[in-house]
């Protein structure tokens, strides 16, 4: 069990460089704020993963969390950014 969690997480690891990196930047700003809801199921998942996963899944899961929740901050933060470009002053 604790290999086949180790492999999935390592296989999302690459799946989610590779997506990030074939996006131009001029869409990454708008995108950035619509996968804020995906990054907070990201969380939602790595949480049961700490539950689930024996002492591997709890680490793993805890990495997770970790990640996940600065994407949804980060992620916040930019859109935020972003929407203050468009103000009116």
């Amino acid at each position: 069990m604790d290999i086949n969690i180790l492999t999935v997480f390592i296989l999302a690891i690459f799946v989610g460089i590779e997506i990030i990196s074939k996006v131009p930047p001029t869409l990454h700003t708008p995108l950035m704020s619509g996968s804020n809801a995906i990054s907070g199921i990201a969380v939602v998942g790595a949480i049961i993963a700490t539950k689930v996963g024996g002492q591997t899944g709890t680490w793993l899961g805890l990495i997770a969390v970790i990640f996940a929740t600065v994407n949804v901050v980060g992620g916040f933060m930019v859109t935020d950014r972003m929407l203050k470009m468009f103000k009116r002053k």
